[in-house]
């Protein structure tokens, strides 16, 4: 029956994430294997769920993946005692007056009765008014509890509940007082990811606290009463072969930026994933392609150019035909220099593009990529689904490279273009997701064999 909530909020920022992490802790605590998911492209929440559950964490996005596939994904990989989904924005909010791909069409796709969370900050009565227009907006949807967040003290709360009691068809699972000296670590994308924040534990007791103030009794009887769900087994990435390759993968505290599913997937081919750290290791063990994800090179920057010898080697390495596909802070890394408010650092050098950091996103959402020229991992004519945000960008170049992406939707690098090319590596800003993007899996195990055949020739 796959019980399952998704934890939503009336705004961004409403406190649904600390909400998640508190009842994946409480739940946890009671000895329950807990699956949990995040709605929307996102890796950093993702992280402190995946933390916090002890579980990998995966991605619902319904731009980037079909719909019939999400739901397939879900159902696979829901194979706890119970899972706990966290949305993203708004309940409603989407790409455009439809509420296209919000949080809200995710949870009635899945089936999935939804926990409201409510910054009830300078409100009283209204809480219940404001409660009564999001559980009418959509009479599909099913609103089955809220989460009180931010209540100034015993007053405050008296007079929302009551309200509540009065007006609302909702039970309430939570009354999160206001902790004027306990909050999450944020950084400029939100939280500050699990890896750089040197005091987890600080982390884990505010979720701790906020914890006593939940009733996850009411939320465990709330996720067993869900609907029954099924699909329709689909094509999956086993029908490839990637037997004997080894696939690199970057993952430390600077390269974090991955969908479990994108290594999953690699891996149900029959490739294996080599892990690779971009601080420690003084070169690229033998692997058969580089993948690079997003991170922070930028606030780690003084320690990536340390490691020269690691560095000069994945240079080597690109100039003898070794496949790399590096996305966001994947292609930072591969750029000539990067400037920051410490100073002008050398990259590795690869592309020879010169990038610089801005306090405010050069760009931020779902973008549509066509691919228009010949490239090392995709077929000219393929629209491809994803997203990007980033604080850097490209002010200057030697000459303009080769770039193989035109954005119809997004900004991309330089002039509505992207997928910047040298030889068989590619960098770029568009986040992909494989399970909506087969052809990353295959295009990668395609160039990985023949650059191992090449090796062995």
């Amino acid at each position: 029956m796959y019980p399952r909530v998704l934890i939503a909020g009336v705004r961004g920022g409403a406190g649904k994430t600390t909400v998640a992490l508190s009842i994946i802790s409480l739940l946890v605590k009671k000895g329950l294997n807990v699956i949990a998911f995040k709605k929307g492209p996102d890796y950093i929440d993702s992280g402190w769920l995946s933390l916090f559950s002890k579980n990998p964490c995966y991605n619902l996005d319904t731009f980037m993946i079909p719909p019939e596939r999400v739901v397939q994904s879900f159902i696979e990989r829901a194979r706890g005692d119970i899972s706990v989904i966290e949305g993203n924005r708004g309940l409603y909010d989407g790409l455009d007056a439809e509420g296209t791909v919000c949080s809200a069409e995710l949870a009635k796709l899945l089936k999935c009765p939804v926990i409201l969370v409510i910054d009830c900050t300078k409100m009283t009565r209204s809480v219940a008014a404001l409660i009564n227009g999001f559980t009418q907006f959509d009479r599909q949807l099913s609103i089955k509890a809220v989460v009180l967040n931010q209540l100034a003290n015993a007053r405050h709360e008296k007079i929302i509940k009551e309200s509540i009691k009065k007006y609302c068809d909702v039970k309430i699972v939570g009354l999160l007082p206001r902790f004027k000296d306990l909050k999450m670590p944020e950084r400029h994308m939100g939280l500050l990811p699990y890896q750089e924040h040197e005091e987890k534990e600080e982390a884990r007791k505010f979720i701790d606290k906020v914890s006593q103030h939940i009733d996850i009794e009411k939320i465990i009887e709330i996720a067993k009463d869900a609907e029954a769900l099924h699909y329709d087994p689909m094509e999956s990435s086993e029908s490839l072969d990637g037997r004997g390759l080894k696939i690199g993968v970057i993952r430390d505290r600077v390269f974090q930026f991955y969908y479990e599913e994108n290594l999953e997937e690699l891996k149900k081919t029959g490739a294996s994933i080599v892990l690779i750290n971009s601080l420690e290791d003084r070169a690229l063990p033998d692997v058969d392609a580089l993948y690079i994800g997003g991170g922070f090179p930028e606030t780690n920057v003084k320690y990536l150019v340390k490691n020269f010898s690691f560095m000069n080697d994945i240079k080597q390495k690109a100039e003898e035909g070794l496949p790399i596909y590096a996305e966001c802070g994947g292609l930072m890394y591969l750029c000539k220099t990067l400037i920051t408010q410490e100073g002008s650092f050398p990259m590795i050098g690869i592309f020879p593009l010169t990038l610089n950091m801005f306090k405010k996103p050069q760009a931020h959402g779902y973008v549509v990529a066509k691919v228009e020229e010949d490239n090392p991992f995709y077929e000219k004519g393929l629209q491809i689904k994803g997203h990007e945000f980033h604080y850097s960008k490209v002010i200057e170049y030697d000459k303009l490279p080769q770039m193989c992406f035109t954005m119809e939707r997004g900004q991309g690098i330089i002039n509505s273009k992207d997928g910047v090319i040298y030889k068989n590596a590619i960098g770029t800003y568009v986040h992909i997701h494989a399970l909506g993007c087969k052809e990353w899996i295959s295009g990668i195990l395609k160039r990985a064999k023949i650059y191992k055949e090449s090796k062995n020739a």
